[in-house]
């Protein structure tokens, strides 16, 4: 049966104002001007629904979660579960790219497959990175090339640690090694080959991405660091590699008032307003991962979990201070689908997947659809 949502005030993120969606088979049909939608196609029934203005958005790409769980950084009884399903549907979260944190030792590759499969058969699209915050990297094959290339659903290598106590304290080669066989992974592949970075609090910051930039012949778009608006003065040196070609990934974690960072919110607000080119920012939400604090000694003195619901949250926020929709939607949508070559995803175009998000009159989640499925 062919589904058609009526009256929908449509943003594919570009806001398109009031629209008919005709949908089957999973993917977008057709986009048409409200009322003009067909009541019936190709001899088929069609089930309408009236949204009467309602607002939808593409699915929100959730391209760094912990979907088997992250944590364990102060012993076995500190590592997070994995998120439930329902969590994403009700994040309106379709598509999700899972990784390994700290733990790459007691949590393993194939547990991301795994978790990958899962959320496939349940009705989300999932990928993930291979490795960890380690290196030599966690792997199924024996190689971050290998991986890339043999298992269709890893895209590149992540989260590795860089400027962070919890590190391998990598070389310049040796991450060098990884971003080569990502990119050439990709290249035979034909995938993104993203080097996904963990950027720590250390005093070198984001020194170690400028140095392969330097000296390499690789683009700048294999080196994606994320957490970048941890510290003000790590987003800046962040701006700085977005003039130079990389894309950048901000995380929605809590911040407190009077810490050194910046929300997600305003952290979109501020490379906005830098004139920056708008495709080269992403936000992420380290849902299921472990957002600990640590003293000086590196032991842990309290965490918290993340979640998927801050993209939404930080949408809201960002609505509110006066920022429109189609504006900051690219950054949770299109901007990582297009990034990571996620095809048919972080867009609502005809031939794309049926992947939307219907949003009540405050921006939060009323009802998710991905491949043409509610999914709540």
């Amino acid at each position: 049966m062919l589904t058609l949502l009526q009256n929908a005030e449509l943003y594919t993120p570009e806001a398109l104002g009031r629209c008919d969606l005709l949908l089957g088979g999973g993917k977008v049909v057709a986009i048409v001007a409200a009322g003009e939608g067909p009541a019936q196609a190709s001899g088929q029934a069609v089930q309408m629904l009236d949204l009467q203005g309602q607002r939808v958005i593409p699915g929100l790409v959730d391209i760094h979660a912990h979907i088997t769980g992250g944590g364990g950084e102060d012993g076995a009884s500190t590592k997070v579960p994995a998120p439930l399903f329902a969590s994403y549907a009700a994040a309106g979260v379709t598509s999700v790219v899972g990784l390994l944190g700290t733990d790459d030792v007691t949590r393993s590759t194939a547990e991301v497959l795994a978790g990958v499969r899962g959320l496939r058969e349940q009705g989300l699209s999932a990928w993930c990175w291979t490795g960890g915050y380690h290196l030599p990297a966690t792997t199924l094959t024996g190689s971050v090339r290998g991986d890339i290339v043999h298992l269709d659903a890893v895209i590149g290598a992540g989260e590795i640690a860089i400027s962070d106590h919890r590190s391998s304290q990598p070389t310049v080669q040796e991450l060098l090694r990884v971003a080569s066989d990502c990119h050439v992974g990709g290249l035979i592949a034909r995938k993104a080959g993203v080097l996904h970075l963990h950027l720590g609090d250390g005093e070198r910051g984001l020194d170690l991405i400028r140095q392969m930039l330097d000296i390499s012949e690789l683009p700048a778009r294999v080196f994606q660091p994320t957490h970048v608006n941890r510290s003000k003065s790590l987003f800046e040196e962040a701006l700085d590699l977005a003039k130079r070609g990389c894309h950048i990934d901000v995380t929605a974690f809590p911040v407190v008032e009077g810490e050194d960072g910046y929300s997600a919110a305003e952290a979109v607000q501020r490379y906005l307003a830098c004139g920056l080119p708008a495709e080269r920012i992403s936000v992420s939400s380290d849902g299921g991962g472990c957002l600990p604090v640590f003293n000086d000694q590196g032991e842990m003195i309290k965490m918290d979990v993340g979640t998927s619901a801050a993209l939404m949250e930080a949408i809201a926020t960002l609505v509110a201070n006066g920022r429109t929709l189609e504006k900051v939607l690219p950054a949770f949508t299109s901007n990582p689908a297009q990034h990571l070559r996620l095809a048919g995803k972080g867009e609502l175009t005809p031939g794309a997947d049926a992947d939307l998000v219907l949003l009540s009159d405050t921006v939060t989640v009323e009802r998710t659809m991905a491949g043409g499925r509610w999914l709540n």
